[in-house]
């Protein structure tokens, strides 16, 4: 285990017992939604960290199901948390933000970091476009329950019902595409390039699974943590819910565990940083979005619905537009990660109030 990954470990550990000790002694809110949001981000990063160390020692199929499987835990418990208390709102909201996250605001990140090191960088287009293409299925998922609600259509009185079969649909696209994604090298390939680097030593099997079943319980603890301190704290930072959910939560839930595609495109590996972020959204809009369809029927009076507001549909449908745009040249600069970023900017401002 390097020093990095050692230094993650013990400071998520610290802070999941500093959360638990605030939420137990009710401490003052904001503090404690501060504390176990911070806390939610390391523990994502381990889940990540643990779940690459044990696809190594899989094949790229078996690897692509481990990541899919594992790789949204803290997502997915704060999701179920999160309707169990009623707040479908951040749900939703998080849910999309956890896709915008990851194809604006890191991807962003990555190409400017690539580009202003390497200038111009190329990449392979087959496996970006296959992502960018399963995305837009999500987003029509997504967009024609809530256009059956908007139009008055026939359906609108059946949403609940569109809702899970447009979840069955997607989640059976989404099994069907894990043999397809894992065989390709862009796909397959980050881990073995990350074990690549000198500093980087391979976990004994024993300990990555135990950092994966040890991160995965935190996850679970502090996400009812976070939940019970989010409606209060953001009231009392005058937050909205939409804007906590789109911002916040998709943030400590989902991005930071994706700042290796930022490092791979530093180091000029284009394929494989796209490939990293774009699955991931790929992931949440084909996986954790069904699932969590779902469960809502099973953990939860209030069920989760893929009726969204336009607003929502409307900055998923752009974010598809603009990532397939970008990857379709096979070719991506500095400028094209600072335009993400500034849309990123954007839609968050637009759901500052609601």
């Amino acid at each position: 285990m390097s020093g990095k990954e050692r230094g993650t470990l013990i400071a998520a550990a610290f802070l999941t017992i500093l959360s638990g000790a605030l939420s137990r002694a009710h401490a003052n809110d904001v503090v404690v939604f501060v504390i176990t949001g911070v806390t939610l981000a390391l523990l994502a990063s381990l889940v990540g960290q643990a779940t690459e160390h044990l696809g190594s020692r899989l094949s790229a199929g078996a690897t692509g199901v481990l990541q899919s499987a594992l790789g949204n835990l803290p997502e997915l418990f704060i999701g179920i948390f999160s309707l169990r208390a009623g707040l479908i709102t951040v749900v939703q909201s998080a849910l999309i933000g956890s896709i915008l996250a990851n194809s604006l605001l890191v991807l962003g990140v990555a190409l400017i970091a690539g580009g202003w090191k390497n200038g111009t960088q190329t990449f392979g287009k087959e496996a970006p476009r296959l992502i960018v293409t399963l995305s837009a299925l999500a987003v029509a998922a997504l967009i024609f329950p809530t256009l059956a609600q908007i139009l008055h259509t026939p359906a609108a009185a059946h949403t609940g019902a569109l809702s899970l079969a447009s979840a069955v649909v997607l989640l059976l696209v989404f099994l069907a595409s894990i043999p397809v994604l894992s065989k390709s090298k862009e796909i397959a390939a980050p881990i073995e390039e990350i074990e690549a680097e000198p500093q980087h030593t391979q976990w004994p099997l024993w300990l990555a699974m135990l950092v994966l079943v040890i991160a995965g319980l935190g996850a679970a603890f502090v996400s009812d943590w976070f939940v019970d301190a989010l409606r209060p704290a953001t009231k009392a930072l005058g937050l909205s819910e939409a804007f906590t959910g789109l911002v916040i939560v998709a943030i400590a839930g989902n991005a930071v565990e994706n700042v290796i595609g930022v490092q791979l495109a530093i180091r000029n590996k284009m394929d494989y940083a796209l490939s990293v972020i774009l699955n991931s959204s790929l992931q949440v809009a084909l996986c954790l979005i069904p699932i969590l369809v779902l469960l809502s029927y099973a953990v939860s009076r209030n069920h989760l619905s893929l009726v969204l507001s336009p607003l929502l549909i409307a900055a998923l449908g752009v974010t598809t537009l603009i990532s397939a745009m970008i990857v379709y040249d096979g070719e991506s600069n500095w400028m094209e990660g600072v335009a993400l970023i500034g849309l990123y900017g954007i839609i968050a401002a637009a759901f500052w109030w609601g």
